[in-house]
């Protein structure tokens, strides 16, 4: 569908007829013509829109080469694509050469016809190839419009939405999130794994356009955003020259906008499951009256697999303090995602959602509870792979109905909530067998006389808070109260060491070399630090 250039107009049998000789201009003759215009006069230039082709006899004009020049650098300042001068009266030499001189450096395609023609010929002929383009494209863009658009009601994916493009295109395309990383990519037979060679490093040197264009950079690629204007996720890219532009950036921005309206239909969808998920965990946690039977229908109508035994999972986010409620709710829809992801890959469906703020609850299905190990290991280190970061993980008691797991889910979250307390971290996921003395502390949180007790051994570093003693305390019980080891691990000459835990032990009012005052203190500091 390509567009009328004055490369064309040249070729026209009717402008061939006149005797044509191009007189300058050469480069641009590949400049698009969107209408004819005849003037004899410079005065009409301004009535020029752009990308005219003028007609004209020069009947207006004087003949000498400072007014013929003058008519033509008005001609090309309006933006006219091109000229056809007719002469044919006066094809002589000395019109040669006055027509010669006047051109000179001059960037407008400037056509000189030396037989005599009928310009409502030429306006004709080349008003029905503009009126014939203009057709096309319309067609063309309905084309497009009702493809892109039954690709969107048909629900297609990515991988879909970018196959049809690369067809419609016949180049190889390319779907990249923010990160350069290739969500979907299809070559349309030209070739897409030699395309796709070194992308990543490659795709980093092209700049991002706000726009359907090309971008800047080492690669001249066309491109197209996809996602919404604030919140852009990546971009579609035609990594190869196309003989039609105008229309390829038709269908790219169009696949782009598809694309986003996937990406959001697929939000959209995913939210309203992750809330009926987690109203039923919630439902499930509090006091009810659902058989059995209608907790495994609703459950199973959710995604969970049916199975002889299910297991509590827990996930605590580990997000830093101060967390508004939306970059909360952000990254916990982000982490569903990617348990989905991960509970897919492994070909179990799950039932998951969040169970509080910062804290999300999943039940994974167990055909034994054998097995039981092996999955949980595989969840969780694919789970932190796929996050890129480590997560904690807690894992409640194993039960074969799915209304007692999902009771079980709160033994899970205590245990994920201490783990990013341990001191060392080497399993994938924990449970309250696992955490000893700070399993049990942790389920005391709300215990007041255990709350009394740590306050009360504490009370010299507790009113007001003594951070540094509270510090030097901690190091000195995980030391066993080796003061040689302390002074050693802590760069403390050993005089300052005594010193220091002399006003420690004055502080909290008892000594320190009690095995009896170190196991009192160690529960009440574990106790402190896990609730404060």
């Amino acid at each position: 569908m390509a567009e009328l250039t004055m490369g064309h107009v040249l070729e026209l049998a009717e402008v061939q007829a006149a005797d044509p000789v191009l007189l300058s201009g050469r480069p641009l003759l590949d400049a698009p013509v969107r209408w004819v215009h005849v003037t004899e006069s410079s005065e009409n230039a301004e009535l020029l829109e752009g990308r005219e082709l003028v007609l004209s006899t020069l009947r207006n004009v004087n003949p000498t080469v400072p007014d013929l020049r003058q008519f033509l650098d008005r001609l090309q300042l309006a933006g006219a694509a091109g000229v056809l001068i007719e002469q044919f009266a006066d094809a002589s030499p000395h019109t040669a050469a006055l027509f010669s001189e006047a051109c000179a450096g001059l960037e407008l395609p400037v056509v000189w016809l030396r037989r005599q023609v009928r310009f409502v010929q030429i306006t004709e002929v080349i008003h029905k190839l503009l009126v014939a383009q203009q057709l096309r494209a319309v067609e063309f863009s309905r084309h497009v419009h009702e493809i892109f658009t039954e690709l969107s009601l048909s629900e297609a994916d990515e991988h879909r939405i970018v196959e049809k493009t690369a067809q419609l295109l016949n180049a190889p395309v390319v779907l990249e999130d923010v990160r350069h990383r290739v969500l979907a990519h299809a070559g349309a037979g030209q070739g897409a794994e030699s395309v796709l060679e070194h992308w990543i490093s490659r795709s980093r040197f092209v700049g991002y356009a706000e726009a359907t264009g090309r971008g800047h950079g080492a690669e001249d690629w066309l491109q197209t955003p996809v996602g919404a204007v604030k919140n852009r996720w990546g971009r579609l890219v035609v990594p190869a020259r196309l003989e039609d532009e105008s229309s390829a950036a038709l269908v790219l921005e169009r696949a782009g906008q598809t694309l986003t309206i996937a990406r959001l239909s697929g939000r959209d969808q995913r939210e309203l499951l992750y809330q009926a998920r987690t109203s039923l965990l919630h439902e499930l946690l509090q006091q009810h009256s659902l058989s059995e039977k209608e907790v495994q229908v609703r459950a199973e109508a959710l995604g969970l697999d049916t199975a002889g035994h299910y297991v509590p999972v827990a996930i605590e986010l580990m997000l830093p303090a101060g967390q508004s409620p939306t970059s909360m709710q952000l990254r916990e829809r982000e982490v569903l995602e990617v348990v989905d992801q991960v509970a897919e890959a492994m070909r179990l469906g799950v039932l998951s959602g969040s169970l509080r703020a910062g804290v999300l609850a999943a039940i994974l299905p167990l055909a034994a509870r054998e097995l039981a190990d092996g999955i949980l290991q595989r969840f969780a280190r694919q789970l932190g792979e796929n996050l890129g970061r480590p997560v904690a993980v807690g894992v409640g008691n194993t039960a074969s109905l799915i209304a007692q797991c999902a009771k079980n889910l709160e033994e899970a979250a205590q245990v994920a909530e201490i783990v990013p307390n341990l001191p060392t971290r080497i399993r994938p996921y924990y449970r309250f067998a696992d955490l000893r003395l700070r399993g049990v502390l942790s389920a005391m949180g709300t215990d007041g006389r255990m709350r009394g007790f740590a306050h009360t051994e504490l009370a010299g570093l507790l009113n007001p808070v003594d951070r540094d003693g509270l510090e030097l305390l901690e190091l000195y019980l995980q030391h066993g109260g080796n003061k040689s080891a302390l002074a050693k691990a802590g760069y403390l000459s050993r005089p300052t060491l005594y010193a220091r835990l002399s006003k420690l032990e004055q502080k909290l009012g008892f000594a320190l070399d009690s095995a009896e005052s170190r196991a009192s203190l160690q529960v009440a500091l574990l106790w402190y630090r896990l609730h404060g």
